[in-house]
């Protein structure tokens, strides 16, 4: 049986995935310098779609959000104020 090309990249942790996009990332730079405050802007750009695929899964529950996501539901709507999510 072939294992499709998405099978074995379920296969492979997010660590994995998320190397490979950083490496795509400065290999798009073509060797200009990558933006200062690199560190921030990769957690802004995971943190976000982290938050709303969590309240997808939970159907909008936000403390069964902050659950699964291990933060207290304080801390949960901070964050979706600060990415302008409305849930």
């Amino acid at each position: 049986m072939t294992r499709t090309r998405q099978d074995q990249a379920a296969d492979k942790p997010l660590s994995h995935h998320v190397r490979e996009s950083l490496n795509d990332y400065f290999r798009s730079l073509n060797g200009c310098q990558p933006p200062c405050g690199l560190y921030r802007m990769v957690l802004e750009q995971v943190e976000k779609p982290l938050l709303e695929r969590v309240l997808d899964y939970s159907e909008g529950n936000q403390s069964r959000a902050a659950e699964l996501l291990g933060i207290n539901r304080g801390t949960l709507r901070k964050k979706l104020k600060q990415y302008q999510l409305d849930f």
